[in-house]
């Protein structure tokens, strides 16, 4: 059956991550430290609203685009906390910020055109850039420079078949952020070689160090950016499947044809649950954001305290719920050093070479889980160290 089988997907690598959770999600007595998913549970207020819109009988079809108000409140949304200007128009509510990283680059990927994309990164994005036809060519981050894109690493990777980069901060897996400073010291690279910016914010609400600064929000950045996000990490949403996506209007209008035709339209009583969430947060000042926020940052203090401590230098998180802690001082590369510590430990934690070939002597901590899990994770990795 293999001939039936589509040149590109028989040659996409398995997902690094997936490999561990399927594991751990069998082996009695392990910890987790994989799961990019928030422990909290949606908000009650939230749940409320998708249970109330079932019992009014609102199960048909939305727009394509999403419920109206929705959209609405989404571009209230990204004015208020972020200084982006969208119009409802050129918004689609998508199936998770997934869907609209997908869209995008279907969109605008031609055969061989090339996406820039920072390396660290979420596993998805040089897959899809690979499935639309495109070749992901990654801008190695380093740590030393907390692990930042900047003007000579685009400069650098720039060629004549460039046609746009990806930009993910908080990042996913460093918990880097880039500041307003850094974000415009890229510009002028952006706008000289006239590329696109698809900019996932999917962790906007989840920034340490004051409030996060969108690319779109610079200058005249909106009109050459696709802006992506969505409720799943700021609202304990993930598995409502409830995203969004901004662009300006030729963008807006490819990704909308092919959203239509291959989803219709994102889950009706998730988008009631998500314009719940956008309405309740304007008016209580979006107190259950900022209470998760602060949890996780102290979780995150907690790991990178404790993994330099056990000699594992750790870059400290600025955003988003993983810590990026280097293994090189145990002689042993993210891949063998997750692989001996879900055997000899039972912690699972992701090699930090999945999110590309930066990440080779690292791993990928999340700690979006209780302090008490936490704090046996760290226990058995101290224990696992002396023993190396």
């Amino acid at each position: 059956m293999k001939r039936f089988v589509n040149e590109r997907a028989a040659n996409l690598e398995p997902s690094g991550i997936r490999k561990f959770f399927d594991i751990v999600s069998e082996m009695k007595g392990a910890i987790s430290l994989g799961v990019g998913e928030p422990d909290f549970v949606t908000p009650w207020n939230i749940r409320d609203a998708a249970v109330r819109s079932i019992k009014r009988g609102y199960t048909q079809y939305t727009g394509n685009r999403g419920l109206k108000e929705l959209r609405e409140n989404i571009c209230r949304y990204l004015e208020e906390r972020f200084s982006v200007k969208y119009s409802p128009e050129h918004t689609i509510v998508t199936v998770g910020a997934s869907e609209a990283i997908d869209l995008v680059l279907r969109a605008v990927c031609d055969p061989g055109d090339e996406i820039l994309v920072p390396s660290p990164c979420y596993v998805s994005y040089a897959p899809l850039v690979y499935m639309a036809g495109g070749v992901a060519v990654p801008l190695e981050c380093r740590a030393e420079n907390e692990f930042i894109v900047t003007p000579q690493l685009i400069e650098g990777a720039v060629t004549k078949r460039t046609k746009a980069i990806i930009l993910a901060y908080p990042n996913n897996p460093t918990g880097a952020i880039m500041t307003g400073e850094q974000l415009k010291a890229i510009v002028p690279a952006i706008e000289k070689h006239d590329l696109l910016v698809i900019s996932d914010e999917i962790y906007a609400e989840l920034t340490y160090t004051g409030r996060h600064v969108s690319i779109a929000s610079i200058g005249d950045m909106a009109k050459r950016t696709v802006l992506i996000n969505g409720f799943s990490k700021a609202f304990a949403m993930t598995g409502w499947r409830v995203g969004f996506v901004c662009a300006p209007e030729e963008i807006d209008e490819a990704m909308f044809k092919i959203h239509q035709y291959a989803i219709m339209c994102a889950p009706r009583m998730s988008q009631h649950a998500a314009n719940c969430a956008l309405s309740e947060s304007f008016s209580d000042g979006f107190a259950a954001v900022e209470e998760m926020r602060e949890e996780y940052k102290k979780r995150g203090g907690f790991l990178v305290n404790a993994f330099n401590s056990l000699g594992l230098r750790c870059f400290s998180p600025k955003g988003a719920f993983y810590v990026f802690p280097s293994v090189e001082s145990t002689g042993l590369d993210g891949e063998a050093f997750a692989n001996r510590l879900l055997t000899e430990k039972k912690v699972a934690v992701v090699p930090g070479e999945a999110f590309g070939r930066a990440g080779k002597w690292h791993v990928r901590c999340s700690y979006a889980t209780g302090m008490a899990q936490l704090a046996e994770a760290i226990e058995r990795i101290g224990d696992f160290t002396k023993g190396l």
